[in-house]
């Protein structure tokens, strides 16, 4: 397994294929990127833990270079219902990116592409588990580790605007 030929450049870190030195048969890389590479910013729920580990086979065929592998990502998160930190694991099995070859890009830069592959397959609400029951509405208790009898001497709190409303006539 080779790594990526990393050019120097502005930012460390980047995925950049140097083509003169690529097989004419495709290689197959191996590594991971540093964890920098996924910044989406001042997300509360959601923060890289790791790089992004890529296994990728690369290949230019005629004008296009032809990049098809796996990717993953190890995530910091925040349950969106319980408020509880858990880890999370992003994969993308089946990453496919082509580029455009020219003469002025001997050098193309993977790196944008397979951030934004790791960042599509985020969940927008992330979830410690599927079974999350989430926080008491009325007394705040993790109802994955406690019960409370809010609900039950509450009843269902969903129709509280209406018997407000009947009550009022």
């Amino acid at each position: 397994m080779k790594e990526i030929l990393k050019v120097v450049s502005v930012t460390p870190g980047r995925l950049i294929v140097d083509l003169n030195r690529l097989d004419s048969e495709g290689e197959l890389f191996e590594g991971k990127t540093s964890p920098d590479v996924t910044d989406i910013g001042d997300d509360e729920f959601v923060q890289p833990r790791d790089g992004i580990a890529y296994k990728l086979h690369i290949q230019a065929l005629g004008s296009e270079l032809l990049v098809r592998g796996s990717l993953a990502q190890k995530f910091s998160c925040r349950c969106s219902i319980c408020d509880n930190p858990f880890d999370l694991l992003v994969e993308e099995d089946n990453f496919v990116e082509t580029f455009e070859i020219f003469e002025e890009n001997a050098f193309p830069d993977l790196t944008d592409a397979i951030r934004e592959a790791i960042i599509l397959n985020l969940p927008a609400f992330p979830r410690c588990s599927e079974t999350c029951r989430g926080l008491c509405e009325l007394c705040g208790a993790d109802l994955n580790q406690n019960t409370c009898d809010c609900n039950k001497k509450r009843g269902d709190v969903r129709w509280t605007a209406l018997d407000i409303l009947d009550s009022l006539e």
